[in-house]
């Protein structure tokens, strides 16, 4: 199984690429990568709940969406074990629409004749990663106040999953 590849080639922001069209020649990715991320909203839905812990983006990036589930499991465990299941709504407020696109080039002997170079370079794709602007609320807890700081604790450790400085917010409604 091939490695991925580190993130850090992919992290800042370019032009989104998130073209796909229901006609096979239309359409320049010829796949679409699946989303990783299961579930946006976790917790209970139904119940209102008096204080929203966010955690806000202080840098512009690009995110991966395997990192965005990494982030999603270990956030989620920790209010359900701390909190309980019906004490929290946890919302990710992020969607990786942007297609992230690899041009491979070969090596090694003989490498002349099989690769193009840069002449069709569009690259297959390879991933998908959520675009993050300054300031944009990534995820968010709504809970009540006995759970504050679990909840500030779930989002650290959200945050320490993603490459990225965070902060976090707490208000009232």
């Amino acid at each position: 199984m091939a490695k991925l590849r580190k993130f850090v080639t992919y992290r800042r922001l370019e032009r989104p690429y998130t073209r796909k069209s229901k006609f096979r020649n239309k359409s320049f990715v010829r796949a679409n990568p699946h989303n990783k991320v299961i579930r946006y909203v976790m917790g209970n839905q139904k119940k209102e709940f008096l204080y929203i812990v966010k955690l806000v983006s202080e840098t512009d990036l690009q995110i991966r969406h395997n990192a965005i589930e990494a982030a999603r499991q270990s956030c989620n465990k920790y209010l359900e074990v701390n909190a309980g299941r019906e004490e929290y709504k946890f919302h990710i407020r992020l969607y990786a629409h942007h297609i992230l696109r690899e041009n491979r080039l070969a090596s090694g002997a003989g490498a002349d004749r099989t690769s193009s170079g840069m002449k069709h370079s569009f690259g297959k794709s390879l991933s998908r990663a959520a675009q993050v602007k300054k300031g944009k609320v990534v995820a968010e807890v709504r809970t009540s106040s006995n759970n504050i700081v679990f909840a500030k604790t779930a989002l650290k450790r959200f945050s320490h999953k993603l490459p990225n400085s965070w902060k976090i917010e707490v208000r009232a409604i």
